[in-house]
């Protein structure tokens, strides 16, 4: 059929079975909340079918991030005053993905929902995501050039398409600029110096604690794997380093590669006192409270540094290890889960309002990501927006967790990888006990087939 019959992708809705119910719960297993998409109020499950002119949306964003997607939500409204946006926020973690699957495979999903990159993919593989054929998006004028292609090529599943990326969110360097200049760290335009190497950086950490008299850089340490995770793939990723093969069934991480980043972290919080032990909130703080001249995290904590109305900019995570640059990222993308009795005009009404949350990334990306939406990202509006755009090179350096069914963004894997990361930086094992505890329990879900 051409795409002006009827949607070729209209599946008949999975059968409520014990497969189907287990299937979802796998899809939906989240683990650790993740910090960069904050923690919004939870909404209930109340999902009766909607009339056919609705458009149902689910996301799972709050903070800054929900505070401008209800902006794009009521941009989409008064450009589309016919037809009704029903808008859930969802709890990020195991309330979203679990309630996301679950009602998929009860018939009565959403029209389009939030999921993140590394997560849509378990979705695809248990059935709950429309393929998205290219004829039907580009007549709502999305054709793969439009993108941002490191983020859509890692989007696709076998070379189909499953997921709209709207961004990337990748792990950022923040620093302040008061103290930086200070340090003597800053160019004549104000700018940070590129700071390369193994040494620089530490060099740089030591010249701003000197200024600070308390620290060189924060991110979050106890309690907070994500964000170990996120530093130390960045850094292993400079080295070329991987952690799995072959869809998560074999585990390939190069313990001297591994050993040299672990070495490396250490020596800079239990070595050298450069970085603190302290939670993700502490961390923040320490940094908007001028405790420290750098912070690492993602991107998407600016509107908390803009709030607190200090002195700062954003740059690239620096390629500390000298290999091609590289930085653990991840994107939001939107999706169009499998929907029984779903028409030509539905079908029409939940891209058209892809396309909307697309035009409008200017809004979204005033909160830090950065769009995958090439009109605007390769526009001088966004080339002006700063200190936004002073990292966008990221996004076509970003390394996405590794494909396997326990991975992803809020993963067991990033729990595991993060934790032994974690226990490396606070002092309490060695960079060796670390890769050992890593090995043995990623080795378990490794031979684990997954429950699809």
């Amino acid at each position: 059929m051409t795409a002006h019959g009827p949607h070729r992708s209209t599946d008949s809705a999975p059968h409520l079975t014990r497969r189907g119910l287990l299937r979802a719960a796998f899809a939906g297993a989240g683990f650790a909340a993740l910090a960069g998409c904050s923690t919004p109020v939870g909404a209930g499950l109340a999902n009766t079918r909607l009339d056919p002119g609705t458009v149902d949306y689910w996301n799972l964003f709050g903070g800054g991030d929900g505070v401008r997607m209800q902006q794009m939500e009521d941009g989409y409204r008064k450009a589309h005053p016919d037809t009704k946006l029903q808008a859930v926020t969802l709890s990020w973690g195991d309330p979203y993905y679990t309630k996301l699957s679950l009602a998929t495979v009860g018939g009565k999903p959403p029209n389009v929902a939030v999921s993140h990159l590394t997560r849509m993919k378990t979705l695809v593989q248990a059935g709950l995501l429309q393929e998205l054929h290219p004829d039907d998006l580009a007549r709502h004028g999305m054709t793969p050039d439009k993108f941002n292609q490191r983020a859509w090529q890692a989007s696709l599943v076998d070379g189909k398409i499953y997921a709209i990326p709207i961004d990337t969110h990748p792990f950022v360097l923040f620093y302040n600029t008061d103290v930086c200049e200070k340090a003597g760290l800053l160019d004549s335009n104000g700018q940070l110096v590129p700071i390369v190497g193994e040494e620089a950086f530490a060099d740089a950490l030591t010249k701003v604690k000197q200024v600070t008299g308390a620290y060189g850089a924060t991110h979050g340490i106890n309690a907070d794997s994500a964000s170990c995770w996120r530093l130390f793939q960045t850094f292993y990723s400079q080295l070329e380093g991987e952690v799995l093969a072959e869809n998560g069934t074999e585990i390939v991480l190069d313990d001297a590669k591994a050993k040299r980043v672990l070495d490396y972290l250490r020596s800079l919080t239990v070595e050298k006192g450069l970085i603190p032990v302290s939670d993700y909130q502490g961390a923040i703080a320490l940094f908007a409270d001028g405790k420290a001249g750098f912070h690492l995290n993602g991107e998407w904590e600016i509107t908390t540094f803009q709030t607190a109305k200090m002195p700062f900019s954003m740059t690239l995570v620096p390629n500390v290890f000298g290999g091609p640059h590289a930085v653990q990222a991840d994107s939001h993308t939107l999706v169009l889960p499998v929907l029984p009795g779903q028409d030509r005009a539905q079908l029409d009404l939940s891209l058209g309002f892809v396309k909307s949350m697309l035009d409008q990334s200017d809004v979204w990306a005033a909160g830090g990501h950065v769009p995958a939406w090439q009109p605007y990202a390769s526009s001088d509006a966004y080339r002006q927006l700063n200190p936004q755009h002073s990292y966008a090179a990221a996004a076509d350096t970003a390394v996405y967790d590794p494909p396997g069914w326990y991975s992803g963004s809020g993963s067991v894997f990033e729990t595991i990888m993060g934790s032994a990361v974690g226990g490396v930086e606070s002092g309490q094992f060695s960079p060796d006990v670390a890769i050992a505890q890593i090995r043995s329990k990623l080795s378990v879900l490794a031979k684990t087939a997954p429950p699809v």
